[in-house]
């Protein structure tokens, strides 16, 4: 009996069409927010960007907060793959300064991201379930390799949520675009080490 050829299933167009329309809304959205901040962007303007009427932007995002929350999303992701990219050294001390560098220099491209990501600047907005999700893996990600190189007390964990959020939030605001903050990576998580290596009661 000759052997039955597999049917693919046939590729939905029109899900394609949305998708890609809905891609290239949320880049139009990043792109604003950049230029003019996390809340200065509207949905009347962001339909003005994608040469649609707003009453259609409605089709793909039901509010700005939805919008909000497809970016926070959006950069959610984007940590999570660097996170998974990177390659963690034996030496506690290589690896710490590596998890500050990945998330420090992440932070400093991109103010309206982080801000979106980290501080709570939009009145009245909190990421969906979905969205929130991604943050924890995220936050889970980082946690698990500190707790790989022998940090195990939460308050040493906090210690380094300080460092490394100050690091940022002081680039970001004293240099925006410089390397001020970035360069005092290494001091920084040396001081740490110093405080916390070999100090763990596991």
């Amino acid at each position: 009996m000759a052997k039955k050829t597999a049917i693919e299933p046939r590729r939905d167009r029109r899900h394609a069409r949305h998708q890609a329309t809905k891609r290239e809304i949320l880049d139009a959205a990043w792109q604003m927010v950049r230029v003019a901040g996390v809340n200065a962007f509207s949905l009347r303007a962001l339909a003005r960007a994608v040469n649609m009427e707003p009453q259609s932007l409605y089709t793909y995002f039901a509010s700005k907060n939805s919008v909000y929350d497809h970016l926070f999303a959006d950069g959610n992701r984007e940590l999570l793959t660097r996170f998974d990219r990177l390659e963690v050294s034996d030496d506690p001390r290589s690896a710490l300064r590596a998890v500050a560098n990945l998330f420090v220099t992440f932070a400093a491209e991109d103010q309206a991201r982080y801000e979106l990501l980290f501080l709570r600047t939009i009145p009245n907005f909190e990421p969906s379930p979905e969205s929130y999700a991604i943050a924890v893996q995220v936050f889970s990600k980082g946690r698990a390799i500190l707790t790989g190189l022998g940090l195990c007390n939460d308050a040493d964990f906090d210690l380094w949520t300080v460092l490394v959020s100050g690091l940022s939030s002081q680039q970001l605001a004293n240099d925006p675009g410089g390397d001020r903050y970035v360069k005092l990576i290494d001091d920084a998580v040396a001081m740490f080490a110093e405080h916390v290596i070999g100090n763990q009661d596991c």
